[in-house]
């Protein structure tokens, strides 16, 4: 499969021309408008700070529907308990900082680069990007961070410093986005960790199907608040 260099134009090739890795595209930059057209499509980018931009579109995708989010006992308990104290949008660019600075297994550095950072905090200054932090004692110790388009929810990062905190910012993410009518978290790549919370592999063809049908809705702009 050839892989794509990107113009100036904001126009990707069709996911369905990646290679079997997922890689699809090289090049280009982090604008707000062109992460955008990338993620109305299926496509996001992810690179190391010694790569240029490379965009892909997996296959299989790892998705969460809301309904499948398995709440083990231990964290019901966690959240009924009210050990931690839980805020959306409130420290976006402490949880993306956060997210960078977290040692990966099988990793060296991190593909959250300052660009990225920078772009992302943009787009979270535009009302697409979101923050869920979870405090203990005024402390900021866990949280994780996305981009909301229609009724999906693209998850990037998360992160914890205490037991449980980062299940417990998604938990609560989860809950609400469910009250807002959105239809799954797309959760990119296939980890362990999401498989063990419900995320399940989607053939390319279903999660566009499925992503196109979610943004048909308006997207939720502005800054999110626990109590919506």
């Amino acid at each position: 499969m050839p892989i794509f260099r990107l113009v100036d134009d904001l126009v990707f090739p069709p996911p369905d021309y990646a290679d079997p890795s997922g890689l699809i595209a090289v090049g280009g930059d982090l604008s707000t408008d062109r992460l955008l057209a990338a993620y109305r499509v299926g496509i996001f980018p992810w690179y190391s700070e010694d790569q240029p931009i490379l965009w892909w579109s997996p296959d299989p995708r790892l998705t969460l529907a809301l309904e499948d989010f398995k709440l083990s006992r231990s964290l019901a308990k966690t959240l009924r308990k009210g050990v931690f104290r839980v805020t959306f949008d409130r420290v976006f660019e402490d949880v993306i900082a956060a997210c960078a600075a977290v040692p990966r297994d099988g990793q060296k550095g991190t593909w959250i680069t300052p660009e990225m950072q920078a772009a992302y905090i943009q787009l979270h200054g535009l009302g697409y990007a979101h923050s869920v932090e979870t405090w203990f004692d005024g402390e900021l110790v866990g949280g994780l961070y996305g981009v909301a388009l229609g009724k999906a929810f693209f998850g990037e990062s998360m992160f914890h410093r205490k037991t449980d905190a980062s299940k417990v910012a998604l938990a609560t993410l989860v809950d609400k986005l469910k009250g807002w009518g959105f239809r799954f978290i797309d959760s990119q790549m296939t980890t362990e960790h999401m498989l063990s919370l419900g995320a399940k592999e989607l053939s390319r063809r279903i999660f566009l199907k499925q992503l196109q049908g979610a943004l048909r809705h308006p997207t939720k702009r502005g800054k999110w608040r626990i109590d919506d």
